[in-house]
């Protein structure tokens, strides 16, 4: 008797402990406000980098239904992009639990291949084969879905295999559904890298970044371009023959001209930012407050004027910083009258840089530069170089 209620005490704890701990849904406040309309729109927000938004969304659905699984991939992936990985699996781990149809485990399959791509290396050493592994499970799942082949396309792309992410985006497009435009965009961005032939592997992991800083364009210019070099073997030697006071020099030279950036002492591309200091490119110098800003991103203007500042130290023709002054100008979004009109001018009729959108022929000076578009450039002027 005493053993049945001692059993019984135990039961009825345990039932009041999971009952106090396990969550209960909330009520809808409005008519939209439901657990997949919440996902729809952390999706939206994930898609323009607003994480926290993003998270305040699927945090909502989930309140609104527990169990609702497309809440768990949404948090995992704002983990995910946050680099808080141990947190982004147990979110996947989560939903995965609470999956109940065929849509929902699609989207857990399609969850992991992204957080997976996201960390590489980081998480797991072998992250390509977990990638691989969850694409054919959504797969069999929907093997007319364009989202598996999209985010395959994606870590292949991640893991510098090219043609296989190539096959992956032709797949999205044959298909002819909603992911359509940024299959066309990822191809797009595969076939400049493959026209670029990225030579060192610092050069293909810059080649793939969808807009690039101060930092990686010195290391596009050392690695890929061999600036360095160029300038080294082809630049005219200046001697100053007038008497100089080499104290008074000693000074100068130290403390304007020798002095390094101040904010590049731990970033990861020093040696090359130093040395693309030293070259004095027009576009990539230090700031006047010393600072070289390594991780501030550039635009189609200020790329334009550093290719044109390294084609007229190496051929050795000054005029060509002149060229265009007084011109019309044929792009419809810039002015003749314009600080970088001539470097814009330069960089087009060599081929160097095309028009950012064909149709309407402008410049578009103000937006970002990507890895692909800068390797293809360079690998241009490379090969221009040794005519």
């Amino acid at each position: 008797m005493k053993f049945k209620c001692l059993l019984l005490i135990v039961t009825i704890t345990c039932l009041f402990f999971f009952s106090a701990c396990s969550q209960k849904a909330i009520a809808p406040q409005a008519e939209f406000d439901t657990p997949q309309h919440h996902v729809n729109n952390g999706n939206k927000f994930l898609e323009s980098g607003e994480y926290d938004k993003a998270y305040k969304e699927f945090t909502r659905a989930k309140e609104l239904n527990p169990d609702f699984s497309p809440a768990f991939v949404g948090t995992g992936l704002v983990y995910g992009y946050k680099n808080d990985f141990k947190e982004a699996f147990n979110e996947l781990k989560q939903a995965e639990k609470k999956s109940k149809d065929k849509e929902q485990k699609l989207h857990v399959n399609l969850g992991y291949m992204r957080v997976y791509t996201l960390g590489g290396e980081k998480v797991e050493k072998k992250w390509l084969k977990k990638v691989e592994s969850k694409f054919k499970n959504a797969n069999k799942i929907d093997k007319d879905n364009e989202k598996p082949y999209y985010y395959m396309g994606m870590a292949y792309k991640k893991a510098l295999m090219l043609k296989d992410a190539a096959v992956m985006y032709k797949k999205v497009l044959d298909l002819d559904k909603m992911f359509v435009e940024k299959a066309d965009k990822e191809y797009a961005v595969i076939q400049k890298i493959e026209r670029a032939i990225p030579g060192t592997k610092v050069g293909k992991q810059i080649a793939l970044l969808e807009k690039i800083t101060r930092g990686d364009i010195a290391a596009l210019f050392i690695e890929e371009l061999n600036v360095d070099e160029l300038f080294k073997n082809r630049t005219k030697k200046q001697f100053n023959t007038s008497f100089q006071n080499n104290e008074e020099n000693f000074v100068t030279e130290n403390f304007v001209k020798a002095l390094p950036a101040t904010d590049i002492e731990k970033h990861v591309l020093k040696a090359d930012i130093d040395t693309v200091i030293k070259l004095q490119i027009k576009g990539l110098q230090p700031f006047p407050d010393h600072r070289f800003l390594p991780d501030q991103f550039i635009n189609r203007a200020e790329f334009a004027i550093m290719i044109e500042d390294i084609l007229i130290k190496i051929i050795r023709d000054d005029s060509l910083a002149t060229k265009f002054i007084g011109s019309s100008s044929p792009f419809p979004d810039l002015r003749s009258s314009l600080s970088y009109f001539n470097a814009a001018m330069v960089c087009t009729t060599r081929n160097i840089m095309e028009t950012k959108d064909v149709a309407t022929g402008e410049f578009a000076p103000n937006e970002t530069v990507s890895g692909a578009e800068a390797m293809l450039s360079i690998r241009i002027l490379k090969n221009q170089l040794k005519k």
